[in-house]
């Protein structure tokens, strides 16, 4: 995929929808046997979607230097909605779902641009981390600030409908599952 950091910087006004974080373009390598994108490179794509998201936030590149913080993901959860193909054009968007000083839970949509329909959605908690010690510790005040900004607004937009699914196959009468899934 060649991509494009959309550069949204923690000074920039807060828009009252998702924030477009990344741009690109889908490239012949990450075309699977299917004709389609492969599962894996949509968490690439989602993945480099978060260093634009982070700097918009107040926890990217520049704050990481002067503070020697990290960010680590702790669980993505990703859903395939409809296809995408070589070629296609798409744009990462991301929705703050809830914030403390140690985590921050987003939602990103990947949306093909030419048709405009949604081709991908990723469930994001990523976590805070001190960098000489490599564990989960408190964020500054300056993005915790940031992230309140953010939240007044994100707080009004409606949570989307995959947020917080589970994976499982429904008990059937031609179904099996493991009986300790309930």
């Amino acid at each position: 995929m060649s991509n494009g950091a959309k550069n949204p910087q923690p000074t920039d006004p807060i828009p009252a929808a998702p924030v477009d974080v990344m741009s690109g373009t889908v490239v012949r390598e990450w075309i699977d046997y299917n004709g389609h994108l492969n599962a894996g490179y949509y968490l690439v794509a989602f993945d480099d979607a978060i260093a634009p998201w982070m700097d918009f936030i107040g926890l990217g590149t520049a704050h990481r230097a002067v503070r020697d913080i990290t960010t680590f993901s702790a669980q993505n959860h990703i859903a395939y909605v409809r296809e995408i193909g070589l070629d296609e054009p798409y744009v990462i968007s991301v929705q703050l779902l809830g914030f403390d000083r140690k985590r921050v839970h987003a939602f990103q949509v990947m949306t093909q641009t030419r048709d405009d329909y949604v081709a991908a959605i990723c469930e994001v908690m990523s976590l805070n981390i001190d960098g000489p010690t490599r564990r989960v510790a408190p964020m500054a005040d300056e993005p915790f600030e940031r992230l309140s900004e953010i939240w007044s607004v994100h707080q009004e937009l409606p949570v989307p409908p995959q947020v917080g699914r589970s994976i499982a196959i429904p008990p059937s009468a031609e179904g099996f599952r493991h009986p300790d899934l309930v």
